[in-house]
């Protein structure tokens, strides 16, 4: 037995034999935890934005409150199995009769999620290895049992904070907190929670500005602040503009980029600094002065906040601010039940209602590698030809709506480097000599 613990191996899972498995119990278990956890849940950088904007509209937000981000070590590979299933098991027969999961009991889900915890092998260097601690970091399940477990664990942090009216939230292995105590108090607190399970180990910041996610915050004298956050380490890389991609990525990639800084950036300032940014970035990846400018105006006018371009207009920009953070606020889980038995009745009555009308058109979706160069005329010339030679009059394919997507061409590394280990080591007969080296991570 072999134990590697300066390397965590990381390895794709995509076609292993139990990642229908994975993916099965992952569609049962998130469904139900992102309902009881919702709360708590921090769901994406614009949701973290908006629970901290209504903490503060609330006056929760004062000129001593403290932020406190924490950083759980190695979440996947550092749960205990036997812990994790336990907690699996309390969290199944406490919360599933509030969620149907398509009729499976407790000590189904139980048996399948060891199945899959104990079928966690790869193959390198012509050898097995198996991996005998945590969950592998691949497969979807694996967040869904690590949150589960983490939500155990996390009880007693969430009713400290609900008692004194300040902000919890999770990210998977990232935790935000506020609080008005002292900074010797907070850290006692969090002492104590670091040293509450020998598997979940904890590093934190106390501070008045701190990052989480793409979003940095600032408590500027009980205002908050909020605006993008880019690592040091990060590259100003985008989609360069010679790429053979369609023209319509590139403007996409503009168009989304100014959603994501108005949604994040508190205020109209902080935005047009980032708008800058953004354009400098778009800049060295190649993208035309012209092009940029062309469609930096079109976002604006499309969304009739052309204010904001031109005069920095602090008001609309608030509002076109509330509108995008509203926009994306996530329904709640509750109704997600109630769902597909709307959607049957809504369909029942759309059927008898389209009765004797003509039958919706039937699609086609085909794909095709693009180009620059050659296939740059390739979609109006196939839909040219299409309508010509295929709809004419009472023609069976003049009811098939045809949708081209593209391709990209392939990349070096997809075309060099090996992916699979060798047929031989895939196809060992019982009687030959297998590795028996195991590996855990630290």
């Amino acid at each position: 037995r072999v134990l590697i613990s300066a390397q965590r191996p990381i390895v794709a899972s995509i076609h292993a034999p139990a990642m229908l498995v994975f993916i099965y119990l992952d569609n049962r278990l998130r469904p139900l935890f992102n309902r009881v956890a919702r709360q708590t849940t921090y769901i994406s950088s614009t949701d973290f934005v908006q629970q901290l904007e209504k903490h503060q509209i609330q006056g929760h937000l004062l000129p001593t409150t403290n932020f406190i981000t924490a950083d759980i070590k190695n979440l996947y590979t550092m749960i205990p199995r036997g812990g994790a299933l336990n907690a699996l098991h309390r969290f199944c027969v406490k919360h599933s009769k509030e969620y149907e999961m398509a009729n499976l009991n407790v000590n189904t889900i139980i048996r399948l999620a060891c199945l899959v915890l104990e079928n966690n092998c790869f193959v390198f260097d012509n050898k097995y290895y198996k991996q005998i601690r945590g969950g592998a970091m691949g497969p979807p399940f694996t967040m869904a049992l690590a949150n589960i477990y983490m939500y155990e664990w996390e009880q007693s942090l969430i009713q400290y904070q609900q008692a004194r009216n300040e902000l919890y939230g999770r990210y998977i292995d990232d935790i935000f907190m506020t609080s008005n105590e002292s900074i010797e108090k907070i850290q006692e607190l969090l002492e104590k929670e670091d040293k509450k399970d020998p598997n979940i180990r904890i590093n934190y910041a106390i501070q008045q500005s701190v990052e989480l996610l793409d979003v940095f915050i600032e408590n500027i004298q009980g205002k908050l602040k909020t605006s993008v956050f880019r690592k040091p380490a990060a590259e100003p890389y985008i989609l360069p503009y010679t790429s053979d991609h369609p023209r319509h990525i590139h403007s996409n990639t503009i168009y989304t980029a100014l959603l994501r800084a108005i949604r994040l950036c508190s205020d109209v300032d902080t935005f047009n600094q980032e708008r800058l940014n953004i354009e400098i970035v778009l800049l060295l990846n190649g993208h035309p002065p012209k092009f940029i400018k062309h469609h930096f105006q079109q976002f604006f006018k499309k969304n009739n906040v052309t204010s904001i371009y031109k005069d920095l207009h602090e008001e609309t920009y608030q509002q076109f601010h509330k509108k995008l953070l509203n926009e994306c606020q996530v329904k709640d889980p509750s109704s997600e039940q109630q769902q597909p038995q709307q959607q049957q009745s809504n369909k029942k009555k759309t059927d008898q209602k389209d009765t004797g009308k003509p039958v919706k058109k039937e699609r086609q979706l085909i794909h095709c590698t693009y180009e620059s160069g050659p296939l740059k005329t390739f979609n109006r010339d196939f839909r040219t030809i299409w309508k010509k030679h295929f709809c004419y009059t009472n023609s069976t394919l003049s009811n098939v709506h045809v949708i081209l997507g593209t391709r990209t061409n392939k990349t070096l590394d997809q075309l060099l480097v090996e992916k699979k280990p060798s047929r031989t080591l895939l196809t060992l007969k019982d009687d030959m000599p297998q590795s028996t080296t195991t590996w855990i991570t630290k």
